[in-house]
């Protein structure tokens, strides 16, 4: 079926739906993944958003119900050059087509979406429209205008507390939108974890009797969730804490930093970042559209993004504060950043 994908400035290109076919409206943000489409679309990080894939052939090796990162697909939208039609894969379950006709999200495919990701790189990350209609100006506003994220964080935490066993230590985990590899990650190394949904209160959390707190990824911006940030200044001090993502940000601003949207974010498999402390430098996994532009008084900057110099991780010994902003657990992307929940488990030891 013949669609269209229009930003919110004006431009047009036109296509093909596939999926689910439905109109559709998301922040428009692009990929940089060749492989892992099946984990992107599960990412609860990226809840509200039109995904643009700039590899041109997404789809090939079909979709498997192990690999997801959630209990649904998350994007708004999925934008391709190509559709696998035909995947060929042992573990291949079912199509990307037919996955997303069962979510009901909306696919766009026969644009070239490197040329798109060049105008996302130049205009900045933007609102947009897939449809099959033809829709007026005055319809075109509306949608726009109507489409938020603002609440993003309450839509994809999980709606009530429950505890995964180990032997190990008892970690907390605050869901902004939790990954299910940082929990198996955390699983691997024999942990308890308490996983508590967004608006847990401080006061809540305390009465566990818990080793450290995990303040976990999610989409949005972090300037919106005020609340969660002075419930987590409560928490500082009284037991160790690391970030991942969201979780980072948000520890910035509970220490008194601040986070900026960046122009059109950091999402893909290939980023590298120096870990200052080690002298090393990590291929990492990253997905987030903001970053700490000022650092916390007191605080070390542990990691640094070799692309653009931004804030990728921080600590604080006396606080008992850790944190990074890109994706050890991966999925998609490398494992070489492992390490950082070895790091975090020390740090509970010391």
């Amino acid at each position: 079926m013949k669609a269209k994908l229009i930003l919110e400035n004006g431009m047009t290109f036109d296509g093909k739906a596939f999926g689910y076919f439905k109109d559709t409206t998301g922040e428009l943000v692009f990929n940089t993944s060749m492989t892992g489409y099946q984990e992107l679309l599960t990412d609860p990080s990226y809840y509200g958003q039109i995904v643009v894939m700039t590899y041109p052939l997404i789809g090939n090796y079909g979709i498997n119900l192990e690999d997801t990162e959630s209990n649904s697909v998350k994007v708004r939208g999925l934008v391709v050059r190509e559709e696998g039609k035909y995947p060929n894969n042992f573990r291949c379950e079912m199509t990307l087509d037919g996955y997303l006709k069962q979510h009901k999200v909306m696919g766009f495919k026969g644009v070239d979406t490197r040329q798109l990701t060049k105008i996302i790189r130049e205009i900045g990350t933007c609102k947009a429209i897939i449809t099959t209609e033809e829709l007026t100006q005055k319809e075109l506003k509306e949608k726009f205008d109507n489409f938020s994220n603002r609440y993003a964080v309450k839509e994809v935490s999980s709606q009530e507390k429950y505890v995964i066993p180990g032997k190990g230590k008892k970690i907390g985990v605050m869901d902004f939108g939790i990954k299910q590899n940082i929990l198996r990650s955390f699983e691997k190394r024999g942990c308890e974890l308490t996983v508590f949904p967004f608006g847990t209160t401080a006061e809540e959390i305390l009465k566990h009797d818990l080793d450290g707190l995990f303040l976990s990824n999610g989409p949005g911006d972090p300037a919106d969730l005020t609340d969660t940030v002075n419930e987590i200044k409560k928490i500082v001090g009284k037991m160790p804490l690391i970030g991942i993502c969201l979780g980072h940000q948000l520890l910035a601003w509970a220490l008194g930093g601040s986070t900026v949207k960046l122009k059109y974010g950091h999402r893909g498999g290939n980023h590298p970042v120096k870990d200052l402390q080690k002298n090393k430098i990590f291929i990492t996994a990253q997905n987030h559209g903001y970053v700490v532009d000022k650092m916390p008084e007191g605080v070390e900057v542990t990691h640094v993004n070799l692309n653009d110099n931004s804030v990728e991780g921080m600590k604080s010994d006396e606080l008992k504060v850790m944190s990074i902003q890109y994706h050890p657990e991966a999925c998609p992307g490398p494992e070489d950043s492992g390490y950082i929940f070895d790091d975090f488990l020390k740090a509970i030891d010391k």
